[in-house]
């Protein structure tokens, strides 16, 4: 559903748009989320995906420079991006792990949006490599 959400309505925003609407995003999951944990009696729980799905459009912050110049470009970015943040997001090395500790809603997201961030930074890492070869 994140990446959905990113296609449908971040692809044609610009940098600043999507970190504002990001942050909102963010700021509705933080609530909705803490409140999910109260009523569902369990730390993050499984079946609330809303702090991913806000957190993926920071997957792709600065898509644009990395410039896929085609649908099918488009496309496997999308399903990279994707799989990195799946990567990040289950495995959640260093402080990504940290910040699911935060308490209530803070930690549910905050993790997801450090995955999310991660992920951006090894895309344009990773674009930035290709470019070298």
């Amino acid at each position: 559903m994140g990446v959905v959400y990113f296609a449908l309505c971040f692809s044609y925003m610009g940098l600043f748009g999507s970190i504002v609407a990001s942050v909102i995003g963010a700021y509705v999951a933080i609530g909705f989320c803490g409140e999910a944990e109260i009523r569902l009696g369990r730390r993050d729980p499984g079946e609330v995906i809303l702090d991913e799905v806000v957190a993926m459009p920071l997957c792709f912050l600065g898509w644009q420079m990395i410039g896929p110049t085609s649908f099918l470009g488009f496309l496997a970015l999308l399903a990279a991006g994707f799989g990195i943040f799946r990567f990040f997001d289950i495995r959640k090395p260093g402080i990504i792990n940290t910040l699911q500790e935060l308490p209530g809603g803070w930690g549910i997201v905050a993790d997801d949006t450090a995955a999310a961030l991660a992920t951006c930074a090894t895309l344009h890492l990773g674009h930035a490599l290709w470019r070298l070869l």
